[in-house]
């Protein structure tokens, strides 16, 4: 009895080291929190490729939070915030309750991480806390007084405080990435210039403009409808703890096979490096192979970085 039990006392230390040692070698995967459920996009393919791109990276553990549909009851729409790393926001429509404006708003001031996809920068015009955690959003009836137009002239950050609406794009096309910001650990090792895939380009856009570090910018074109300036479109904001990514790229396409703008390898790699940095403060995912370069595009149509 004695050997027997001796032989199933190592045994079971011997597994025990070894469950230890495996959860050693496998970092902890951070928890993202994607907000959907209503937008004038089509929120019901963008918010399954966001997961898709977030889970199958390895980084992360991916819940996702649906709003009763337009007109619905919001008071049914409770997510706990704190319980996430990261929230990223997919959701343009009706204003939630005060109960969960409240909620978003105690994670944010505390430090939360955000991460500010598309056109969720169109909502919620009216809610003046909400449009300084985007820095810059359009449409929905903003205008001057919503805050300044920002752009860019040679380079140069520019506040623009003249009347007109905020909020437009031109026709989608493939278009160069600016860096306007090298050394940030969103976009260090990144190329300067690359070619992103099929997209709108958010123009004319308006608000606090409280926006920390330009990371990239794109020159509009007129001839497409565009303002003709060069349009902040992945930064930084500036609030308080909060570490806020926002990213005006990633028009969803019709389906998950037509979607050249999040399939584009350099909008998924900005995605999952912004996630990152706004859950941590650090990015640590190296620059993948198959990122653009500025004379082509790179698509991922699986989602899926190529492996290393």
């Amino acid at each position: 009895m004695k050997f027997y039990s001796k032989l199933i006392w190592g045994l079971l230390t011997v597994t025990l080291a070894a469950a230890a040692f495996d959860a050693q070698a496998k970092p902890k995967k951070l928890r993202a929190l994607i907000v959907s459920g209503q937008n004038n996009h089509n929120w019901q393919v963008s918010h399954r490729v966001l997961r898709l791109i977030l889970d199958q990276s390895g980084i992360f553990d991916t819940d996702i939070a649906l709003t009763p549909a337009a007109g619905g009851d919001m008071n049914e729409f409770k997510p706990d915030f704190s319980d996430y790393d990261v929230v990223v926001l997919d959701y343009n429509g009706d204003r939630w309750t005060a109960e969960t404006d409240e909620a978003f708003l105690s994670y944010v001031r505390k430090g939360g991480g955000v991460v500010v996809y598309h056109a969720a920068d169109n909502a919620f015009a009216d809610w003046p806390e909400f449009n300084k955690i985007i820095a810059l959003g359009g449409w929905e009836g903003r205008n001057e007084a919503s805050g300044p137009y920002y752009y860019l002239i040679n380079g140069i950050p520019v506040l623009d405080n003249g009347a007109g609406p905020g909020g437009s794009h031109g026709m989608q096309r493939e278009y160069p990435m600016h860096c306007r910001k090298a050394d940030h650990p969103i976009t260090k090792g990144l190329p300067d210039n690359w070619m992103h895939a099929r997209d709108e380009m958010y123009d004319r856009m308006r608000g606090p403009a409280n926006v920390r570090d330009l990371l990239y910018s794109g020159q509009t074109d007129p001839r497409t409808g565009g303002s003709g300036r060069e349009e902040p479109l992945v930064f930084t904001v500036d609030y308080g703890k909060a570490r806020i990514f926002h990213i005006m790229l990633g028009h969803c396409g019709p389906t998950l096979e037509d979607n050249p703008a999040m399939q584009c390898a350099g909008f998924q790699t900005l995605l999952l490096r912004g996630a990152e940095w706004s859950a941590t403060g650090k990015v640590k995912q190296p620059v993948p192979s198959d990122f653009p370069t500025d004379k082509s595009i790179s698509l991922r149509r699986s989602y899926r970085a190529p492996a290393r």
